[in-house]
């Protein structure tokens, strides 16, 4: 089967060579040459053109950044608009729910929404988290592909209720990281033993597994090689808020996130890890609070 995979971040690069690596004919388009370099030679045809991408594959997967990426990739010429027809478009960044919604009614090709959870090794390893919002006839049809980045993709609904799925647990990622970091924070402040914290923590009904994933990253100010940048992690605290306030959730607990978030690419740390938001939370130094 030919496969394309549209945007060679940190995601759609190991997405393109894992399919690759399982003997489909993959197409990887970008519209940076350089991001296509480490990609050349190893089975892959690569493109700077979003209509040779299209045009190459029944299929195309897209991991573009957001909704104006794929709007341009996928809406802004006529005639990537006529490549679509008969295709299927799997859309696997994270957007917002009315924006998916919107592609589906937009574009003349099968959509698919399948959000995941996970980064570079989940991608490497095959064990990302898929969720996938689609007819039940779509979601048969392609979960043998989905399969290749995850061993049991999640049928969750329609179009637009995997997108909210995906939102919802990266909300979670900012507040339960600036949760965690205020509390370390605290705790190194006061000059508690942080292992002591640490086992306190771990046998409670608080600890979630993030937090050790984490905590070296904060205790050495270390947020270099990040699966999941700061800025990222801003656009999605976003994006939540434009949903749920068209909801009529209370956003203030959000609002204080995205506040810590806006603090740490203020800090110059909008492509370093999320866990940057401990230096937000406090200080950027070493021997802060001592």
């Amino acid at each position: 089967m030919k496969i394309s995979v549209l945007g060679m971040g940190l995601m759609g690069a190991p997405m393109a060579l894992k399919l690759a690596e399982n003997g489909y004919e993959v197409t990887a388009y970008n519209r940076t040459p350089e991001k296509l370099k480490p990609l050349e030679g190893k089975g892959i045809n690569t493109t700077t053109d979003p209509t040779a991408a299209l045009q190459a594959s029944e299929c195309s997967i897209l991991m573009l950044s957001d909704i104006s990426a794929i709007r341009s990739v996928l809406l802004d010429s006529e005639t990537s608009k006529q490549l679509m027809v008969g295709k299927t478009i799997i859309q696997m960044g994270t957007i917002a729910p009315q924006e998916s919604k919107a592609l589906k009614d937009e574009i003349v090709a099968e959509y698919l929404e399948a959000p995941v959870l996970g980064s570079i090794p989940q991608v490497k390893s095959g064990t990302l988290q898929i969720m996938v919002g689609s007819t039940p006839e779509q979601f048969e049809q392609w979960v043998e592909v989905l399969k290749n980045f995850g061993e049991n993709p999640l049928y969750i609904g329609e179009v637009g209720t995997a997108a909210a799925m995906k939102l919802a647990m990266n909300q979670l990622i900012g507040s339960l990281t600036t949760a965690f970091a205020s509390s370390l924070g605290m705790i190194e402040r006061e000059g508690v033993d942080i292992e002591q914290f640490m086992d306190v923590l771990r046998e409670s009904a608080l600890y979630a597994p993030t937090f050790d994933k984490k905590l070296a990253r904060m205790r050495d100010r270390d947020f270099s090689n990040p699966n999941f940048p700061s800025k990222h992690l801003l656009k999605d605290i976003n994006l939540f808020i434009q949903e749920a306030e068209s909801l009529g959730l209370d956003l203030n607990l959000v609002q204080g996130v995205k506040a810590v978030v806006e603090k740490t690419l203020n800090l110059g740390l909008a492509d370093q890890d999320y866990s940057a938001l401990f230096s937000a939370v406090a200080g950027t130094e070493l021997d802060a609070g001592e």
